[in-house]
């Protein structure tokens, strides 16, 4: 077995080798799939493992941010970790992180393992790496070809729980609230009503959820993010949790929120990321990290790429809001950002075809849980809509509601020059996109190309 083990540990890590001198940042799977298929066995052989001092992060949303603002605060403490930082969130992603912290002993060399893993194959990671610690974001709508619907995320979630496990789970959000009573702890996390919250309108358009202890509709007193805030089940109780950790005196203008009578800045200042905030400090502080130490992370965190992020054309800055495909909830976080701001602007809006099974997906039900009505009434110059497959559905629905047809571009098209050389005809230099990682990566690279 030992002979399994270390031939798995030496090929893996002249793979990863051979990787970084090659295609720096490409195969961030493939030396822990090697690892696996010579010892299927390897992550229990290595030594100085420790489910205590094992914390996985999963989640439909947020768990990425939520992750290197974990390992940021635990670094900039002085604690050494195991972190797959890159998003490689599979097994094999799992795998390579702790190779990377593995000396040719086969001996773990950090004080504490953090892993970011995907929602839908935790129990298969849980069952190789045992974690006495899981923060859970929260359970949302999210690629349905992949996914389902949320309660089939719930169940497996909900398969791992076991009285070992200590849970971080968010106080606000009914599907991973609910899974509390199903660990031996749980901690709760959360956000108090503030000048970003907002209310629904009891129309169409309105979308709630059903209670996952009874399945009758949920009630939020108040919305913090899309499906996330202060709620209760009028048929069974069901309702927001005591939360130990509560942010308070949210500031978005001056980034400052307060927790447990500490003030603490948030550069991404942002519904959607405060969570990711609160859900970090939470983790810091109940495995003994001061407040002073995470006061003084916060303010050199930097955001993961492609999160949120700009390009310049013709002096003109594109603001990209990432939202996840088939995903209503990051899209209205998207929405909402932009309709926060008051300020005449320019809307791109690039949804396009799903291409992770064949076959392709095109189907735009998302948009339908979304409200862009704040959206088309914060002063919006110019709708530009593009796509090779489905900027008609886009354009409909945001007639639907109350686009100014006058106001909106269809561009049929996914070519980036087309895209670009629309940008260049607008009069204003306040524009946001949002549009899908690959689509955006894809007009970066060509307006750096363009800059030549």
């Amino acid at each position: 077995m030992k002979i399994r083990f270390f031939a798995a540990l030496y090929a893996a890590k002249l793979t990863a080798r051979i990787i970084d001198i090659v295609a720096r940042g490409r195969g961030t799977n493939l030396p822990g799939q090697i690892a696996l298929k010579i010892d299927p066995k390897f992550v229990s052989h290595i030594k100085g493992l420790d489910p205590g001092k094992t914390i996985f992060v999963t989640g439909t949303n947020g768990k990425s941010t939520t992750t290197n603002l974990i390992a940021h605060i635990f670094k900039t403490a002085g604690v050494k970790l195991a972190v797959n930082l890159e998003g490689a969130n599979l097994i094999g992603g799992v795998v390579v992180s702790l190779l990377k912290n593995c000396g040719l002993d086969g001996r773990l060399k950090a004080d504490f393992v953090l892993m970011e893993t995907d929602e839908r194959f935790l129990p298969i990671i849980y069952k190789h790496l045992p974690a006495g610690h899981l923060c859970i974001t929260n359970i949302q709508k999210d690629q349905v070809q992949r996914n389902g619907e949320p309660e089939i995320i719930r169940r497996k979630i909900k398969s791992i729980l076991n009285p070992d496990i200590t849970m971080y789970v968010n106080g606000d959000e009914p599907n991973a609230l609910s899974l509390a009573a199903d660990a031996g702890k749980s901690i709760q996390y959360g956000v108090e009503r503030n000048s970003r919250s907002f209310d629904k309108k009891d129309d169409f358009f309105s979308v709630s959820m059903p209670c996952p202890k009874c399945h009758e509709p949920i009630r939020f007193e108040t919305y913090n993010v899309d499906n996330i805030g202060p709620f209760v089940c009028d048929n069974c109780g069901f309702e927001t949790g005591k939360n130990k950790y509560m942010a308070t005196d949210v500031d978005f203008e001056n980034k400052t929120f307060t927790l447990d009578g500490e003030k603490f800045s948030f550069a991404y200042s942002t519904p959607y990321f405060l969570y990711s905030y609160v859900a970090a400090l939470t983790v810091a502080k109940e495995f003994g990290i001061s407040y002073e130490d995470i006061r003084r992370a916060f303010p050199t965190f930097e955001l993961v790429g492609g999160r949120m992020e700009s390009i310049r054309i013709d002096n003109k800055e594109v603001k990209y809001i990432r939202m996840k495909q088939e995903n209503p909830e990051t899209l209205q976080s998207a929405i909402n950002v932009i309709a926060s701001d008051k300020n005449d602007k320019v809307f791109m809006l690039g949804l396009g075809e799903i291409m992770d099974f064949d076959p392709y997906y095109t189907n735009t039900f998302y948009t339908w849980d979304c409200d862009f009505r704040e959206l088309v009434k914060s002063e919006i110059e110019k709708c530009i809509c593009f796509s090779d497959k489905v900027v008609y559905d886009a354009a409909i629905r945001l007639l639907y509601d109350g686009m100014d047809e006058n106001k909106l571009v269809i561009l049929p098209t996914n070519d980036d020059k087309a895209i670009v050389e629309e940008v260049k005809k607008c009069d204003s230099d306040n524009i946001y996109l949002i549009t899908l990682m690959y689509k955006f990566e894809s007009l970066a690279k060509y307006v750096k190309q363009e800059a030549k």
